[in-house]
């Protein structure tokens, strides 16, 4: 009888009302919880080698892209088809979207050296939309010859064909 009486800390009653009131000061701070008061002292304390860093970072991030990109349209391969379409497409509007949104990935971004991680972030943008247009060019999706505006002139006939080492004309 004595061990039913007697109550844990860890022990739930069911036979209350199911509304019972804690103390506080029964209740113990998880493991790694911080007084509010101290996170506000170091959140004042900010380095500003890492801001630089870290908007370095953001600048250089299409630069980045660019090695997978490059793959990415390696791997698409030249031939007209969904996928390789699905791939131009995004490569078109990501560093689209990424210019427009200029002004809110750089809200933070404060400095002498502001204006010049803009520009390598818009240069790096560019330079993907270059990859993009090259793509388009490559898979003959451009219209780069007379024929291919207008009616009355002839398209450029091929001298010969080839496919897996056979001449074909």
């Amino acid at each position: 009888m004595a061990s039913r009486t007697k109550k844990h800390k860890w022990a739930i009653d069911f036979s209350g009302s199911g509304r019972s009131v804690v103390a506080s000061n029964e209740i113990v701070s998880p493991v790694g919880l911080m007084d509010s008061s101290c996170v506000s002292d170091r959140t004042k304390d900010v380095d500003p080698n890492l801001i630089v860093k870290r908007s370095w970072d953001v600048a250089l991030a299409p630069v980045k892209q660019v090695p997978m990109n490059m793959f990415i349209m390696w791997m698409a391969g030249n031939s007209i088809s969904i996928f390789p379409i699905m791939m131009v497409g995004m490569m078109f509007i990501r560093p689209i979207y990424a210019i427009l949104a200029l002004q809110k990935t750089f809200k933070d971004i404060e400095g002498d050296q502001a204006p010049f991680q803009k520009l390598v972030f818009i240069m790096g943008n560019v330079f993907c939309l270059a990859m993009a247009v090259y793509k388009c060019h490559v898979m003959g999706l451009l219209p780069t010859h007379t024929s291919d505006w207008l009616a009355f002139v002839q398209a450029q006939e091929r001298m010969e064909w080839c496919g897996g080492g056979i001449l074909l004309s």
